[in-house]
């Protein structure tokens, strides 16, 4: 899980790299680095440990300049973060690598070019690759031939980016199992893992498909596929805006993202809905005839997007009147599953190059599941590629590691897809039609949760020496509250975890005191007298509740705190109590101090298992 930018310019070349880093940064932060090639074709290298202003900072005392570079931000996966394991890799000063991925057999080739004389400087994965194309040159082998020499012996996911001393005008590509894109600029041309990190130079992007091999110079790109044949792949103009990866003078990017929800949400919507009921055509032309197929629904997804499937569950079987089943895709993709030849296969990402998911994806596919959905909110992404219908969130880019408004316009595209399969399963006209209204209202409920901020950062304080955290919930609410467990745990470190209320008595009440802070998710429906019972059962043993309930919704005792919140307690409710349990997991890191934005350990994009 790295970040990738390279350039190839009649400028120097230095400050797009530094600048497509510091967009990536998301991706990996412990390590950075570049290489460039200077007038006289060295290559000239400098890394540093920590984030990109390290790196920027070595960089303004070395004046390393040139017109073709390779740039990398890093989060580990071999080898400790240091400098010596940051990237870019070199073999003999001769060839240099960026690579995004993993390389499964590297320990077998390292044990092979070490017994034929290569001396490695790192514990990484990725520094057999430099060697192996450097072997190649050696041998007679031109760059390209080289290139594919190495690559034909690499099993794993990499998107690599590669230069060679001496030929400063050519910059190699290459992908599989990881994305890669190129930007098509001005007397320039780009190489990204993201086109977040090229989009303020150019909006024209080329995106490789899987086994894509490229060559890039200023006269022009060649492209071949994983057959070794020469291809044309189109240039598409992204809608991507440079200033929507700003913070718009918010803190973070994770509290900007959250104050978007509202936005995001009814863009989400927007040319989805009709009068009283979904607009079908917006999963695609061929949508109706595949969901009048469906007789049962398959969701894997991976964290956040895990538990929005969780929570779709809920409405597939309670509205839809449809079997759904729900599964973590790292497991699912290992697993020996049993699905229905009517089944819909459904996948939740929001960067859609979600390595596990994108897996379980396609070993569905090989297992003979004829129909697949994605809901995802990066539309060139390789799980929009190879999934059969589409329903795009439009959440906008989201930097935060932390998921927010991702989460949300999940659910929001998990409900639509619930009312055109209900349809077909009894959900009638007049309850799509209260459904539709419902979702009409969401945005505006959102802008009035959103005014319980200040009440919720003051809240936040009595976090500010907790260790530990419960969160429950039942029903549908059960997920929301693994998500606000979620949330916690991720920026706050907190260690916090989430429990369907009626299993309280089945183990987690022994964790129960005074400084094991319970937070409840209370709407106002068919469960509530059942969790205020279980709200009794954490208040008789001293702990200390906190419970976000339905402005109706008395709950009393010692010890608790309940935040009343606005809006309305129906099928979208999940939605609503969202926004209160993000603004608090957001408040108790700011207390703490954490990084919110790159919380330690954690990258937003996991492209690699």
């Amino acid at each position: 899980m790295c970040g990738i930018v390279c350039s190839i310019s009649r400028r120097d070349v230095v400050p797009q790299l530094i600048e497509g880093l510091r967009r990536l940064e998301y991706r990996g932060y412990d390590s950075a680095g570049i290489v460039v090639l200077d007038p006289d074709g060295e290559l000239q290298r400098v890394r540093s440990l920590g984030k990109v202003k390290q790196l920027d900072d070595q960089l303004l005392e070395t004046g390393v300049a040139g017109t073709i570079g390779i740039g990398h931000t890093r989060w580990a996966t071999h080898g400790v973060p240091s400098e010596a394991n940051a990237h870019p890799h070199m073999a003999d000063s001769r060839v240099a690598v960026v690579h995004n991925g993993i390389i499964e057999n590297h320990n077998e080739l390292r044990a092979a070019l070490i017994a034929s004389g290569s001396v490695f400087e790192s514990e990484t994965d990725t520094e057999v690759i430099p060697h192996l194309i450097n072997r190649a040159l050696d041998k007679g082998a031109d760059l390209v031939a080289a290139v594919n020499q190495t690559i034909d012996q690499l099993d794993g996911a990499y998107s690599l980016g590669i230069v060679v001393r001496g030929d400063k005008d050519r910059l190699i590509g290459a992908r599989s199992g990881s994305p890669l894109v190129i930007g098509v600029g001005r007397n320039e041309y780009f190489l990204a893992s993201d086109a977040a990190a090229i989009i303020a130079h150019t909006p024209d992007l080329i995106f490789l498909e899987e086994g894509d091999r490229a060559e890039i110079t200023l006269d022009g790109i060649t492209i071949w596929d994983q057959s070794g044949a020469e291809v044309e792949r189109p240039i598409k103009t992204s809608t991507l805006v440079a200033q929507a990866l700003d913070k718009g003078g918010y803190r973070h990017y994770m509290l900007k993202e959250i104050h978007q929800q509202p936005e995001a949400v009814a863009d989400t919507l927007e040319g989805r809905l009709g009068a009283d009921q979904v607009l079908e055509g917006a999963f695609g032309p061929d949508a109706a005839a595949i969901f009048d197929q469906v007789k049962a629904v398959q969701i894997i997804a991976c964290g956040t997007s895990n538990n929005a499937g969780q929570v779709a569950r809920y409405w597939m079987e309670s509205l839809a009147k449809i079997p759904c089943q729900v599964e973590i895709a790292s497991e699912f993709r290992y697993r020996d599953t049993v699905l229905a030849a009517d089944t819909l296969l459904v996948t939740i990402s929001q960067s859609g190059e979600t390595a596990d998911t994108l897996e379980g994806l396609r070993e569905a596919k090989r297992r003979g599941v004829k129909h697949s959905l994605v809901v995802c909110n990066v539309p060139e992404s390789s799980l929009v590629r190879e999934s059969e219908l589409v329903l795009m969130t439009h959440a906008g880019p989201e930097i935060g590691v932390a998921s927010t408004k991702a989460f949300t316009t999940q659910l929001v595209a998990l409900m639509l897809l619930t009312i055109v399969l209900g349809r077909r399963h009894g959900l009638t006209v007049d309850q799509e039609a209260e459904l539709v209204q419902q979702l009409r209202k969401l945005p505006e409920e959102m802008k009035a949760v959103l005014d319980l901020e200040k009440q919720i950062e003051a809240l936040a304080s009595e976090f500010r020496d907790k260790n530990h955290a419960l969160f429950l919930g039942r029903g549908m609410q059960f997920p929301v509250a693994q998500e606000g467990a979620l949330k916690l745990k991720e920026i706050s470190y907190i260690h916090a975890e989430a429990y369907p209320a009626g299993e309280l008595k089945h183990g987690p009440l022994a964790l129960v005191d005074e400084e094991m802070p319970v937070v409840a998710v209370a709407p106002n429906d068919h469960l509530l007298e059942k969790l205020k019972s279980n709200i009794h059962e954490v208040q008789a043993r001293g702990g200390r509740m906190f419970v976000f309930a339905d402005q109706q919704v008395k709950v009393e005792g010692t010890d608790t705190t309940v935040i009343a919140v606005p809006g309305s307690s129906n099928h979208l409710a999940a939605v609503l109590y969202t926004i209160p349990l993000q603004l608090l997991a957001y408040y108790v890191a700011v207390i703490k101090g954490t990084d919110v934005d790159q919380p330690r350990n954690l990258a937003k994009s996991v492209t690699v298992e």
